[in-house]
């Protein structure tokens, strides 16, 4: 950019200097002839002043250039890549996100480093695999269901937050976090996002489930017949049973394991309604930094509020110095859906769709600000979602809850190109090409050194960091990307290798497993809600299953030796691949997932000030919205 400017402006510059010094020579000079030395003096002077004036120009249009950008992350949750206009979608109304995409550049082979919320954010953050840092699940569990659990993100852990902070940007979170909250009691934050580099925080901590809205079901149906009533059913028939050989005379059963077995009975339905009360509050809530100021949750007007908050932050930035990152993580478009009356109802897509169109709004509202404050020319946008969109959210009526992958197979939870393969779009006006489309393999991962070397700041030299730099490749002054290979994990399972060789249009993909799809014929894991990875729903692969993407982006037809001659040859370097970066893993990473991590614990459990017990009831939006109105 700046020789395009100099080419335009500085060599007319240079001209009318040296018009105005023959000028002036003509006007001033002196009656009497002057002398040759003092011609040349003259003359020197003048080109070391139009040189100077140069090299001021050429630095101030390179340091305008290279000056640190604000910084604008918006992330969706459970989006899908054929949900935007942008990518396709004919039905669906996006024009604040298809603005985005025609203003700066637009990804098509843009990856989540996990197809599931928490190990993806994880990677997101840190630009490293989940699995670095011990937040990929090792069992059934694969993110954070309660919010008094003690595993979380460490606090050695390194996020991009943590690098803008400490060059001076002003950083805030609005929206989900879903990254833990608490250690080793309810106060110590260990895991909270103003100890990873945010100075202020609004939003959930956890993530929105269905659980959290009354009326929209549970996502925990199958834990309740498991826990509670196959052993209700169990205790039944044992009841039953012995009570008929009893009255036959066939065995003497005492009085009191019938009591036992009532008792057993009255405690599995306490607990059952126990949890049915109380899951909402302790677990559905908004902070404030370090404060809950709505307990449970109120969907009313949400993401107006958070919107609100976003676009506010914006404006009190807006003279200050130093440049400033705002995360904005929508809570839309998990489950349970919501949407305000204004949206409501509105779209082709039932509640899905309003919940898409509503989120679209609050990106506009985002854009306007920059635009009505004049920051749009010198702030970097990106738009994103977590992972795919997930495929089996049906309501007990057939009401289709979840998004579109587009012409990718699979959703959430897996590892098919559905799961991963998630919308990219960046926008910085005067440095990124209005219009430009990119297809080449690039990560969520990637944020991280990208907006660290905007920034200013050297990245960690302790650890691995395993994103790539994206400004080259979205100036175009590299047309390929720097991931040769990527990983692709389905918990802490290494899962699917891809391979873009250098010099090659090909992008290989070797599955070691796959999921069992279900119901026969299905494109996701309806009896399970989600995809799981361990033995029993999975199907292993020896050699593995091979596909280029290149050719055959819906993988449907996986190559064999016949079909592809180099097949043995391409599975070689790839598990050579593999081999090496999985001797880049550290063996001893706490689990922080592990099942004693992911557990209700009572000592952890946040409540309102105001609140005693667990009750935990408390509204001070309410009362804040009422002292504004």
């Amino acid at each position: 950019m700046a020789s395009g400017v100099a080419g335009t402006y500085v060599w007319p510059l240079i001209n009318l200097q040296k018009e105005d010094g023959g000028s002036q020579r003509r006007k001033r000079g002196p009656p009497h002839p002057t002398p040759c030395y003092q011609r040349l003096s003259i003359l020197f002077c003048r080109k070391m002043r139009v040189l100077f004036l140069l090299l001021v120009f050429l630095g101030g249009t390179q340091s305008h250039t290279t000056s640190r950008p604000n910084i604008v992350l918006l992330m969706a949750d459970d989006l899908g890549i054929g949900d935007p206009g942008c990518y396709g979608n004919k039905t669906l109304r996006t024009p604040n996100i298809d603005r985005l995409a025609s203003g700066g550049a637009k990804l098509t082979q843009h990856l989540a480093a996990s197809p599931l919320c928490t190990p993806s954010r994880a990677s997101f953050m840190t630009g490293r695999y989940s699995v670095r840092s011990g937040m990929a699940s090792w069992n059934r569990i694969g993110v954070y269901i309660f919010t008094a659990s003690s595993g979380g993100l460490p606090p050695s852990e390194v996020t991009f937050a943590k690098l803008l902070k400490s060059q001076g940007y002003s950083t805030a979170l609005i929206g989900k976090w879903h990254l833990g909250m608490n250690c080793h009691n309810k106060s110590d934050f260990c895991h909270h996002p103003l100890r990873h580099g945010f100075d202020e925080f609004f939003g959930i901590p956890t993530t929105n489930l269905r659980d959290c809205q009354p009326g929209e079901g549970t996502v925990f149906a199958s834990a309740h017949r498991w826990l509670v009533f196959v052993p209700l059913q169990v205790i039944g028939l044992a009841v039953l049973t012995l009570g008929a050989l009893r009255c036959l005379g066939l065995l003497r059963v005492p009085p009191g394991v019938f009591l036992g077995l009532l008792l057993l009975v009255a405690l599995l339905l306490l607990l059952l309604v126990c949890f049915l009360n109380f899951f909402r509050p302790l677990n559905c809530f908004l902070m404030r930094n370090y404060d809950v100021t709505q307990q449970p949750l109120s969907f009313d007007n949400l993401t107006q509020r958070l919107t609100a908050e976003a676009t506010s932050f914006i404006r009190r930035w807006v003279h200050a110095e130093t440049p400033f990152l705002l995360f904005l993580s929508f809570i839309h478009v998990h489950t349970a859906h919501f949407s305000s009356r204004e949206f409501a109802r509105k779209s082709r897509h039932g509640p899905y769709g309003d919940s898409v169109e509503e989120m679209d709004w609050s990106v506009g509202q985002v854009l306007d600000v920059l635009e009505e404050l004049r920051l749009a020319d010198n702030t970097l946008v990106y738009f994103t979602s977590d992972h795919g969109a997930h495929v089996e959210e049906v309501t007990a009526k057939g009401q289709k809850h979840g998004g579109s992958n587009g012409i990718y197979k699979g959703g959430k939870a897996n590892n098919w190109e559905g799961g991963i393969r998630v919308p990219g779009i960046f926008r910085w006006p005067g440095v990124i090409e209005a219009g430009l489309e990119i297809d080449e393999p690039t990560s969520n991962m990637d944020i991280f050194p990208t907006v660290a070397k905007l920034a200013g700041s050297p990245l960690p030299n302790d650890r691995v960091i395993d994103g790539r730099d994206l400004m080259p490749l979205l100036q175009g002054k590299t047309r390929r990307s720097e991931h040769e290979f990527l990983f692709h994990y389905c918990n802490a399972y290494l899962n699917a290798v891809r391979w873009h060789p250098p010099n090659s249009s090909s992008v290989w993909k070797a599955f070691y497993f796959t999921p069992k799809f279900h119901p026969k014929g299905a494109n996701g894991c309806f009896s399970t809600h989600v995809c799981l990875c361990l033995d029993g729903h999975v199907t292993r692969h020896r050699p593995p299953l091979l596909f280029d993407l290149s050719t055959d982006p819906g993988e449907k037809s996986p190559l064999t030796p016949e079909t592809e001659p180099r097949f043995q040859d391409i599975l070689r370097v790839m598990q050579e691949a593999a081999d090496r970066h999985t001797q880049t893993l550290s063996a001893d990473v706490p689990n922080q997932l592990s099942l004693g991590n992911t557990l209700w614990k009572p000592w952890l459990q946040v409540c309102c000030a105001s609140s005693s017990g667990l009750s935990c009831q408390c509204d001070q939006q309410r009362q804040e919205q009422g002292t504004r109105n």
